[in-house]
């Protein structure tokens, strides 16, 4: 007796195929997240404002620095190893006080530098994903010495 010959397709093809390297886009993620961050701030600083108190109403561009400032002050630099809770906490605070400052500066440019001092912290994070690099650190004592004068 002869044994049975196995079919074409039961045959082993080879080798698997290599899986593809696995590419760091780190850099490309930060930008992203960036990104999506003041979108997501101006938003919601967007609808802060629209839905705001009376105060915003009179207030506007001042008012608008002062939430700006407001979110600063809850914003502490997350360490590069904090959890990601505590990061996007921190980097939502600073997309709203970036946002606001924008608003605010809008309005009234005495506001300018607040803006300016925020969009560079923010652009330094997005740029080495780190608030502790020289740069960012100047510009938010930069920002927060602006919103000791508010």
């Amino acid at each position: 007796m002869s044994s049975p010959t196995p079919s074409a397709h039961d045959a082993p093809s080879g080798a698997p195929a290599p899986a593809a390297p696995v590419r760091r886009v780190r850099s490309a993620l930060v930008v992203a997240l960036a990104a999506g961050l003041v979108l997501g701030a101006g938003g919601v600083a967007a609808a802060w404002a629209l839905s705001g108190d009376e105060g915003s109403a009179r207030g506007g561009a001042a008012d608008d620095a002062h939430h700006a400032c407001d979110a600063l002050r809850g914003f502490g630099e997350p360490e590069h190893t904090a959890e990601k809770t505590e990061r996007e906490i921190a980097l939502n605070r600073l997309a709203a006080a970036v946002s606001l400052s924008a608003a605010a500066a809008a309005g009234d440019r005495e506001f300018k530098p607040l803006a300016e001092a925020l969009r560079r912290v923010q652009n330094q994070y997005a740029r080495f994903g780190d608030f502790n690099e020289p740069e960012a650190q100047k510009h938010l004592k930069t920002a927060r010495s602006l919103c000791a004068d508010i």
